[in-house]
């Protein structure tokens, strides 16, 4: 029996010892409830489906604050689940409530947003060209949309060999030249039985990888060449200091370039390309992207070359500005600098011109001229080596655009290791002073793992200055050679993304009629069906393209 000491009380304990016990009560409360839950009345209608409200903020509910609202969830504006009601709560009550969508119902939603798209497969980081399981907006078509940049390298897989492609015998690697100077048109059936006994396959094979280039110094890689000079440090150049031989190169150079462009002209090129240190040009024949004349454009251009070419006369047009400075701006939508500027320039010029109109224009105090102009040349300086830079030329200003480019002295580096090395021409049919060159392709075969073991998968690569033409004529043959079924990662030069921009067109052409005139360019009749279509891809170029079943899918 305890003593009777006065003070002393024996329930009496010390409060860390109180804490703990409060602390072992809760949880011995809260497993009981886990093994007994308690029907109530909010449980019975979850388990019934029925949508309720969040418990109220402060609710003495006896557990615990409501939970906190995801920041990634979807916004007001989002389109609704296909399982949501339209008058269903928002998405903060479910989850307050605990009705939490999985992470495939929220991918679903994210790509609610694209009805007019499908989706295809990824090419996925850790197989070379393989396809992974995720969904990505691209486009299902029997055709691809033309693309207009120049590849630096494709990357074929499929489940069937490349065999084919490799160690062409003489004669084949012969006849795959003569049928590409002689423009021969090879015709090959929708599935080739066996493609290692397929000559036709082959010699086509051959002839898709033909390319034309100038000049051509076998040490000195030419393309690309915006970015190239640390590939180009330490190689041999004996033009860098002699003045007669940098003519002497330049003046070959504009002998070339003239006759790209006579044969241009005429109808015997399609297009061709300048490929400078700082800018590259397109130049297409007329009945290309929609026009009936030829065209040129620039990218990326800066304000000194803009300035340059107005001085010599040369009438041009900014595709990307001009489409925008149009438009008002809508809300929610964001504008690069170049383009806020044409659109607050041209609002400025109809603000004085009705002010004009009032007969107050005097009482207005307006900037003057020097401020305007140093705003204008600030934004205009902002714009600059941006793809919204990119310069269109139309007509007969083309031919001035020439004499420009063959006068113009910044056309040529003067310092590093590019210093006076003309730029580089690639065209996809002979000219004068050009030299024949061919893609570099190879084949590997390698062992990737599968639920069942090890499974065989075979690649082909192709690697150099790939124009449009050698893209959609290699597409060909693998349509045939691989059963309609393989997968592409396509790499872009990325200054030339711009150039699948859509220019103004000014009049429908019949297409039967640009077939015919264009007949003698040197294309497929299929390669000129492709790329006489209208460009749709903007500034954005082919990065995946899978074809199954004769179908393509696409992403840009």
């Amino acid at each position: 029996m305890a003593l009777s000491v006065p003070g002393y009380s024996p329930s009496f304990k010390k409060p860390p010892e109180t804490l703990r016990l409060r602390r072992k009560r809760c949880r011995s409360h809260a497993a009981a409830a886990s093994r007994h839950p308690e029907p109530g009345p909010r449980r019975a209608a979850l388990a019934a489906g029925l949508h309720l409200r969040p418990f109220p903020a402060g609710a003495g509910t006896g557990r615990g604050p409501p939970a906190r609202r995801n920041p990634f969830a979807r916004l007001d504006n989002r389109p609704l689940a296909a399982t949501e009601a339209p008058d269903g709560p928002p998405r903060r009550e479910h989850e307050a409530a605990g009705l939490v969508l999985d992470s495939n119902q929220e991918n679903d939603l994210l790509w609610d947003e694209f009805p007019e798209r499908t989706t295809t497969t990824e090419l996925s980081k850790g197989s070379a060209g393989s396809f992974s399981e995720m969904d990505v907006p691209s486009s299902e078509s029997a055709k691809l949309p033309v693309d207009w940049s120049i590849k630096t390298r494709l990357l074929f897989t499929s489940s069937q060999p490349f065999a084919w492609a490799d160690h062409l015998k003489a004669h084949e690697e012969a006849q795959g030249l003569v049928q590409h100077c002689r423009a021969t048109e090879g015709t090959l059936p929708q599935r080739i039985q066996d493609p290692r006994l397929s000559t036709e396959l082959r010699c086509a094979f051959q002839q898709s990888l033909v390319y034309w280039l100038h000049p051509s110094l076998a040490w000195l890689p030419l393309f690309p060449r915006i970015g190239a000079d640390r590939r180009m440090t330490g190689k041999t150049s004996p033009w860098s200091n002699d003045d007669a031989l940098q003519h002497i190169l330049m003046s070959d150079w504009s002998v070339s370039f003239t006759s790209l462009y006579n044969l241009l002209k005429t109808k015997l090129c399609p297009y061709f390309y300048i490929c400078t240190y700082q800018f590259t040009v397109l130049f297409r024949a007329a009945g290309f992207a929609g026009s009936d004349v030829i065209t040129a454009l620039i990218s990326p251009t800066t304000r000194g070359l803009r300035e340059a070419m107005k001085n010599e006369g040369i009438d041009f047009s900014l595709p990307l500005i001009k489409e925008t400075a149009h438009k008002k701006k809508r809300p929610g939508t964001s504008l690069g600098h170049g383009e806020e500027q044409a659109i607050s320039d041209e609002d400025e010029e109809e603000t004085f011109s009705w002010l004009k109109e009032m007969g107050v224009q005097d009482k207005i105090k307006k900037p003057d001229i020097l401020s305007i102009k140093l705003r204008k040349e600030k934004h205009e300086v902002q714009m600059d080596h941006k793809p919204e830079s990119v310069v269109l030329v139309k007509g007969i200003n083309t031919l001035t655009l020439l004499n420009f480019l063959i006068n113009c002295k910044s056309l040529v580096a003067t310092s590093g290791p590019q210093a006076g090395l003309p730029p580089t021409l690639l065209s996809p049919v002979a000219f004068r002073g050009a030299t024949m060159q061919m893609l570099k392709a190879r084949s590997v075969n390698v062992k990737t793992q599968a639920p069942s073991g090890y499974k065989d998968q075979f690649s082909l690569e192709i690697t150099g200055p790939i124009m449009p033409h050698s893209l959609h004529s290699v597409l060909m043959l693998l349509k045939s050679s691989q059963s309609g079924s393989f997968s592409a990662g396509l790499y872009t030069h990325e200054p030339t993304a711009v150039f699948n921009i859509s220019p103004p067109v000014d009049k429908v052409l019949d297409k039967e009629t640009v077939h015919k005139e264009l007949a003698n360019c040197g294309l497929h009749p299929k390669t000129l069906e492709q790329l006489s279509q209208i460009p749709l891809l903007g500034k954005s170029s082919l990065q995946l393209v899978e074809m199954n079943d004769y179908i393509y899918n696409w992403r840009s």
